[in-house]
């Protein structure tokens, strides 16, 4: 493909929204086409400031012949819709995080893709960092024998800030606090990411249970939630999710029956590696970044290589349905109070 890759945006209610737009506008070999939004006047707001027409109706926007890709940032309860409708019209897709909110959905949306054919990445980009392909390389190696255990925590202060609110031109994030619009909270929004590297860690996943709360009252819906996976392989993991976090680390753990690693997620990223089987090889102790994988391109960089290049992806259709699947168990989990198996 020699040409500009024509991208429509469709819907900027996501926090990211902004952000993708600007990666894709700053790619040589794309351009921004259009805006389609949920939200008229949200969408025609943002494509004023890009200087970019504004397509009130879903339909008129992915039938134009210029438009040959789009990026989704609809709330998630409106993914099926909008990512099924962008497959059947033939147009390449870029969606953020989570897939949909049900395993149903997500069988629907994945069936939509595979006909169509086209290039799909779902935004999760923790995958493509350093430090978290170091930790993918140790446990590929065995250097830390079987995996017993994964403790992983990520949390910020969303909810004790406030900080979903209504904003000018309807750009707010108040549907964030909104069950039926997000699919959840705390542990939707920002597990996703530690739920996602723990299912590519661990493998299939066995059952689950969980327990949530809502701890500030900001918003109703969970902004302080536990999950407690087994998987098939016997590991355990425990994914430890919060709104209601001030200061404090957000660690990364993996034990196994020859060592453990560990990565404080924070400025650093500081790793430390301990193992009977790497030791004669030098690598325990602290990991020094510079001996770190170099980090893959960024989720949107690889999906416009693949568009035009037909260059494999690192992050995949399958994954996007794995999140969704772990997500749903551990909802089911919490909601039920009650062990859900997968």
């Amino acid at each position: 493909m020699s040409a500009k890759i024509g991208i429509a945006m469709l819907s900027f209610a996501h926090v990211h929204a902004p952000g993708y737009a600007d990666q894709a506008s700053a790619n040589p070999h794309a351009e921004l086409r259009a805006v389609w939004d949920d939200d008229p006047i949200r969408g025609a707001a943002e494509a004023a400031k890009r200087n970019l027409p504004f397509e009130s109706s879903l339909e008129t926007v992915l039938a134009r012949a210029d438009i040959d890709a789009v990026v989704v940032d609809a709330p998630t309860n409106l993914h099926t819709e909008v990512l099924t409708a962008a497959a059947k019209a033939g147009k390449h897709i870029f969606t953020e995080k989570a897939l949909t909110i049900t395993q149903a959905e997500a069988d629907i949306v994945a069936d939509a893709v595979r006909q169509a054919g086209v290039k799909f990445m779902i935004s999760l980009p923790a995958r493509t960092r350093s430090e978290t392909l170091f930790a993918k390389k140790v446990l590929d190696e065995g250097l830390l024998g079987r995996v017993t255990e994964m403790r992983a925590r990520i949390a910020h202060n969303a909810a004790l800030d406030h900080w979903f609110n209504p904003g000018p031109d309807h750009s707010g994030t108040t549907w964030f606090g909104d069950e039926a619009a997000a699919g959840g909270g705390a542990f939707f929004d920002l597990g996703c990411h530690r739920v996602d590297v723990m299912r590519w860690f661990l493998g299939e996943p066995a059952s689950v249970v969980a327990r949530m709360n809502n701890f500030s009252g900001a918003y109703p819906i969970d902004d302080n939630m536990v999950a407690v996976v087994e998987f098939q392989n016997k590991a355990l993991g425990i994914l430890d999710v919060s709104w209601v976090h001030r200061s404090g680390p957000n660690p990364l753990e993996i034990y196994g029956t020859e060592g453990y690693l560990t990565i404080d997620m924070g400025p650093g990223p500081r790793i430390v590696l301990e193992s009977s089987r790497a030791a004669a090889a030098g690598v325990s102790g602290a990991i020094l970044p510079s001996s770190l994988p170099p980090a893959l391109p960024s989720p949107m960089e690889q999906w416009i290589s693949a568009i035009r290049e037909g260059s494999e992806m690192t992050i995949t259709l399958q994954d996007g349905w794995n999140l969704t699947q772990m997500m749903q168990g551990c909802y089911q989990a919490a909601r039920t109070g009650q062990a859900y198996t997968f």
